[in-house]
């Protein structure tokens, strides 16, 4: 090897220093294309079929579908592909965009019979524009105030029959009356290791990338559960192998180069730990609330209870009480050290 090629596997890199835009392109050439490449979630899966094959006997749309669940597990491909199946446009948006009535109100009325129309992040959508959705999914119309003051008045359009699909990561932030105007409601669940490790083989032949069973084990444990991380993971590790000019990736180029991201067997990175040690170093594994949890780390506290929170509970690291944020003795032991006494 090199001196250069040394000096880059000695080296620390920050894994959030990516281009976001290139992450994307990824993750949308890697996406499935059908039922069979979307691997994982199969209750669900036989769920939808169910719903859609109903729905083309009867030739009408398929019933609102929200999505919930942590983020990276398929929320938007499952939309796509129902799209797909159904052989309608797919149009997608997302709660942030849609911050006036009017902009829903474009999307909206060029909607034709059967389109879907996913909304992501739909749990941030402005409580006018939720409102305006109310009509639009039960009746398929939109009501319209022309003018302002005593000479207001409503003029209702009537709009296509179409299929909203929402996505959310933070499902307790929605309405009663919104959550019960959707006729299918689904939780993904985080994956498995070796349904990881089957995404990861599929996801390397596209990529035209060689890596054996055991390099694709050791990438799922570090995944977190999330096909998004799994994938990410895999391409760091490709571009890494591509420097050493390595022809195949395998357990020892897995380690190596993680250890450079300081990704641990656990899949924690530096963010947890940090995250962690604040818990029992700042706080005397006390419990803490999210403000001031996000303050001493310097994160921003949706971060912090949406991205970093979920597994480090997922694995009993930490867990949420009344009082706020407690660590768990498995943290302790994780880093060596002795908890308080109780």
């Amino acid at each position: 090897m090199s001196q250069e090629k040394k000096n880059i596997s000695q080296q620390k890199i920050d894994p959030h220093l990516i281009n976001t835009t290139d992450e994307e392109l990824l993750f949308t050439s890697l996406r499935a294309n059908d039922w069979q490449e979307f691997l994982g979630q199969e209750n669900i899966k036989k769920s939808l079929k169910i719903a859609i094959d109903a729905a083309k006997q009867r030739k009408e749309a398929l019933d609102h579908l929200l999505f919930y669940g942590p983020a990276g597990l398929g929320k938007t491909t499952l939309a796509q592909l129902i799209a797909k199946e159904m052989a309608v446009n797919f149009r997608i948006t997302s709660g942030t965009a849609l911050s006036k009535t009017s902009d829903l109100a474009a999307i909206l009325t060029n909607l034709e019979d059967g389109d879907i129309l996913f909304i992501d992040e739909i749990h941030r959508l402005p409580k006018a524009v939720e409102e305006t959705l109310y009509p639009a999914m039960e009746d398929f119309a939109l009501d319209i105030v022309i003018g302002k003051g005593p000479s207001a008045r409503t003029v209702r359009l009537d709009l296509a029959k179409f299929t909203l699909v929402g996505a959310t990561t933070r499902f307790g932030l929605l309405t009663g009356p919104f959550r019960d105007r959707f006729g299918i409601i689904h939780r993904l669940e985080y994956y498995q290791p070796e349904e990881l490790e089957k995404i990861i083989d599929v996801a390397s032949k596209k990529l035209g990338s060689k890596i054996d069973r055991p390099a694709r084990l050791s990438l799922a444990k570090r995944a977190r559960g999330t096909p998004r991380i799994a994938l990410k993971l895999l391409k760091r590790v490709r571009d890494f192998a591509q420097i050493l000019e390595k022809e195949q990736i395998d357990s020892a180029i897995v380690e190596q180069a993680l250890k450079i991201f300081e990704i641990d067997e656990l899949g924690l990175d530096e963010n947890d730990r940090r995250l962690l040690m604040a818990l029992i170093k700042k706080h005397d594994g006390k419990a803490v609330g999210l403000k001031t949890l996000s303050a001493s780390i310097s994160e921003d506290a949706g971060t912090v209870e949406e991205v970093l929170e979920p597994y480090l509970m997922q694995i009993g690291f930490i867990r949420r009480t009344p009082q706020g944020r407690i660590v768990a003795k498995k943290a302790y032991q994780y880093f060596g050290i002795e908890p308080p006494k109780e």
